[in-house]
């Protein structure tokens, strides 16, 4: 252990304030927001309490907050709070650092800690982790002295201010690549010859295995994109599945509504699904490319209520129904000019992707190494 250096619980620290209940009843029309989880993730959206609150559900901007139940690597750990002034909701605590304990370093020490409590979650515990709070404070971490904290803390907010940064770019770039694929869309469908999907595209049914061997594909939302399902489970034998090729649009029936589309990629070849996942062979009058931008804009898929089936939380679109829907749709010289454009635009957004994976990495590598002790930061005064 370096000099100067101790081991310290986290319960030696900091102190922990837990939020209030608030329940419906308490809820108003104005007052003091109401801090819950889903706000540590950057929703605006409040409930309001206008009664007298108690000192300490007051949070104020720059207040060190801990969600102890949440998801795993989303809404559990540590945030530092950026405003408004409200009150705190259940299920987080308030951490109020002590004497010669700076609040930045000890965010970083409660991150090393969470990751910790999430590697340690097991069954039922995988995916949501709600932990006591002796689970936090029992943590046990390197405390350098305030100087080198105040360091440490100096340089991995360098790191922090640039995945800022970076994220901001980030959003910037899909803002505009959004409003370059709305552009581009209208004007090419102005011009566009009337059809109906039917008359490009034609169901894919060739038979493929069953439920307990079959690859299995998973198509996200919102147009994510699809992706090989993994499952702790093998499925039924008596399921029927459908295999799917490169190059194919797939859909969800139960999902359409929610921009579950996604262009079958290479690595899904051979992949298989159930018909809740129709797959769809394109012919040579459309480009794949240009289809899944046009049909994963929400302007189109929110708009497609008329052609859903059954009751509001189990609404589906029958294929057949869909291919006699009708579009505008452009030559396909223009569809490939438009495909390459947004191709591009998506190119730009994975290299800033990989440099904010790349920055993460590191950050989260000078974490490990500094606040364990096994790195330390050397002072102006020493180096004199």
């Amino acid at each position: 252990m370096h000099k100067g250096h101790a081991r310290r619980s986290i319960g030696d620290l900091c102190d922990f304030f837990n939020g209030n209940g608030f329940r419906p009843p308490d809820w108003s029309a104005s007052g003091l927001p109401i801090i819950r989880i889903q706000n540590l993730n950057g929703s605006q959206n409040f409930n309001y309490f206008d009664g007298t609150p108690k000192p300490k559900w007051i949070v104020e901007p720059g207040d060190l907050l801990f969600a102890w139940a949440g998801v795993k690597g989303v809404s559990f750990g540590p945030t530092i709070w950026p405003g408004p002034r409200g009150v705190l909701n259940q299920h987080i605590f308030r951490v109020v650092p002590k004497k010669g304990i700076d609040r930045y370093w000890l965010y970083l020490a409660l991150q090393v800690a969470t990751r910790r409590i999430e590697a340690n979650a097991h069954g039922f515990k995988a995916s949501l982790v709600h932990v006591q709070k002796d689970d936090i404070t029992n943590q046990v971490v390197d405390l350098p002295p305030l100087h080198e904290q105040r360091k440490i803390a100096e340089v991995l907010r360098t790191w922090g201010e640039g995945l800022d940064k970076l994220t901001a770019l980030r959003s910037a770039h899909e803002d505009r690549l959004i409003g370059l694929r709305d552009s581009l869309m209208a004007r090419a469908s102005r011009h566009g010859q009337p059809v109906c999907f039917g008359d490009f595209l034609t169901e894919s049914r060739t038979p493929g295995t069953d439920g307990a061997t079959a690859r299995k594909i998973s198509v996200r939302l919102y147009g994510k994109g699809a992706t090989e399902k993994i499952e702790l489970r093998r499925g039924s034998a008596n399921t029927r599945y459908y295999r799917r090729a490169a190059g194919q649009i797939i859909w969800s029936k139960l999902d359409f509504l929610n921009g579950a589309f996604a262009l079958v990629g290479p690595e899904l070849d051979g992949c298989e699904s159930t018909l809740d996942l129709p797959a769809f062979d394109c012919n040579s009058s459309v480009n794949p490319v240009w289809l899944i931008e046009y049909l994963t804009r929400p302007s189109y898929y929110t708009r497609q209520l008329h052609l859903a089936r059954g009751q509001r939380k189990a609404r589906r679109i029958a294929p057949d129904d869909w291919l006699a829907s009708p579009l505008r749709l452009p030559d396909r010289a223009t569809q490939d000019r438009i495909a390459d454009a947004l191709a591009c635009a998506r190119t730009e957004l994975s290299l800033i992707d990989a440099q904010i994976e790349a920055l993460t990495r590191q950050k989260r590598g000078l974490m490990q190494k500094l606040l364990t002790g096994e790195w330390r930061v050397i002072s102006e005064k020493e180096l004199a």
